[in-house]
């Protein structure tokens, strides 16, 4: 069977990997329109804080008999008749299953002197390595920037060129950060944390309009006032990129529409990743991608003809220098009790939202050694312990540690330890067992750590833990 995957992102790279993972009769194309080597999107603002060079930031290549990737190449149209996409080098590539995996582009903002088609040197958007690449060369030599949007991906950014020594300054129209993750009181201590690393917020305030030159940016706001900088970063959120999938006749709401198979209308045809629409929901992060393209792999290959996409509670992670930000569930409200603590000068804020024992939503600022506990607790709907107060601060009513689950002696071989690629600690512990011995070695077998590595140091731990208790062992 021929099999095509249009997109060569994370989605389109793990897809490639899992086919080609699994046995199976069957020739993989994988075309990518960028021109370079999957990476990881979600290592940008690494890379932008000068903490990893491109070459961290790659994803392993397929590469074996009956895999051909194909960088730099841009899929035109798609035939669904004949079965063939065409690409813009005028070759004709046949399939028998075709798979979008296109992912998303950034949104330019329709603003007064921003031409999305020909944006000035010195506004970028930050979405793609090529992106990154135009920021840091704008940035060396500069002494400031603005970030247009105080999303996650914005505040990635703003950390970023801040750690760079540049003055940064996020706009936002709304009046707190980040709000479909955080609520207006977590928002606040996160604005203070920034401030004290060299980020100003101003927020409740839209952009009116951009001027540029080769001298700096100025950006228009509708207060009147003016904010002036070396260079603009546009983070005003993403949009699926199905406009291929569009000119085909296929379903398309804000993504391409796919059932519980990943499959189109067309059963030749199917989608995963931030293109895709599932149940109505489109995803945008890497860890449903992952999950999406395992599916897909077991359904291809005849692994599992009867795989279905289950989506699962999603956990947003916010790690960057001088921050430490988890969030899961929905910061609005609901039914349940509420607890919250509130330390702005620490830059710490903690909020739970339990109901019939179990933890809907939380959210957690700053150094708290109960995240692991807390992350765990939602994303395996477990009761919650009696003490809800050592859940909520890290520390149990007499002072102690709270961390029970922190220690990898206690923790259940079913605890999920990665949640990116849904690595559980009893995948760490057998990984151990045939052989691995250093965290590389773990990671490279298991996948852990391998998406937004906020999972690393546990991952780590984990490691040190085996090691001992073989020391131990072995000095009886």
């Amino acid at each position: 069977m021929n099999v095509v995957i249009v997109g060569y992102g994370m989605a389109g790279s793990r897809l490639a990997a899992e086919l080609h993972a699994r046995d199976g009769d069957l020739k993989v194309v994988v075309l990518g329109a960028e021109p370079h080597r999957a990476y990881n999107r979600i290592m940008l603002s690494t890379l932008l804080a000068g903490k990893v060079a491109e070459p961290d930031v790659e994803l392993a290549e397929v590469a074996g008999q009956g895999v051909d990737v194909r960088t730099g190449v841009q899929v035109t149209t798609i035939d669904r008749d004949a079965r063939v996409v065409h690409t813009d080098d005028g070759d004709r590539i046949p399939y028998d299953h075709l798979v979008l995996a296109t992912g998303s582009r950034a949104i330019v903002p329709p603003l007064p002197g921003l031409d999305p088609a020909n944006l000035p040197e010195r506004v970028v958007p930050f979405r793609t390595l090529d992106d990154c690449r135009r920021i840091l060369a704008a940035a060396e030599g500069a002494r400031s920037a603005l970030v247009l949007g105080g999303g996650l991906l914005g505040l990635e950014a703003a950390r970023g060129l801040a750690a760079r020594g540049l003055d940064v300054g996020v706009v936002h129209p709304v009046p707190y950060l980040m709000e479909r993750q955080l609520d207006p009181t977590g928002a606040a201590v996160l604005a203070g944390t920034l401030a004290g690393l060299g980020v100003t917020t101003h927020l409740a305030v839209a952009a009116t309009g951009v001027a540029a030159n080769a001298d700096g940016v100025r950006l228009d706001l509708a207060d009147g006032r003016s904010l002036s900088a070396d260079l603009l970063v546009i983070s005003c959120g993403v949009r699926p990129d199905t406009a291929l999938a569009a000119a085909a006749g296929l379903d398309v709401d804000r993504g391409v529409v796919v059932d519980d198979q990943l499959r189109t209308g067309d059963p030749r045809i199917s989608a995963i990743g931030d293109c895709a629409q599932h149940d109505g929901t489109l995803t945008g992060l890497v860890a449903p991608a992952w999950a999406q393209a395992r599916v897909l792999a077991q359904a291809l290959t005849g692994e599992d003809p009867a795989a279905r996409y289950r989506p699962r509670p999603v956990v947003t992670r916010l790690k960057a220098a001088g921050i430490d930000l988890a969030a899961m569930g929905d910061p609005a409200g609901g039914p349940g009790e509420e607890l919250t603590f509130a330390d702005p000068a620490r830059g710490t804020y903690a909020r739970l939202r339990i109901h019939e024992e179990r933890l809907t939503a939380a959210i957690l600022l700053g150094d708290n050694p109960s995240v692991g506990t807390v992350v765990q607790l939602f994303d395996r709907g477990a009761p919650v312990p009696a003490d809800r107060r050592a859940l909520l601060l890290g520390r149990a009513l007499g002072g102690t540690a709270a961390a029970p689950a922190e220690s990898p002696a206690l923790m259940p071989d079913a605890a999920t330890v990665c949640q990116c690629n849904d690595v559980r600690k009893g995948a760490l512990v057998a990984c151990w067992r045939a052989g691995a011995r250093t965290v590389d070695e773990v990671v490279a077998t298991t996948r852990a750590a391998t998406g937004c590595g906020g999972c690393r140091d546990a991952v780590a731990g984990i490691v040190d833990w085996l090691s001992e208790a073989d020391s131990v062992g072995a000095n009886r």
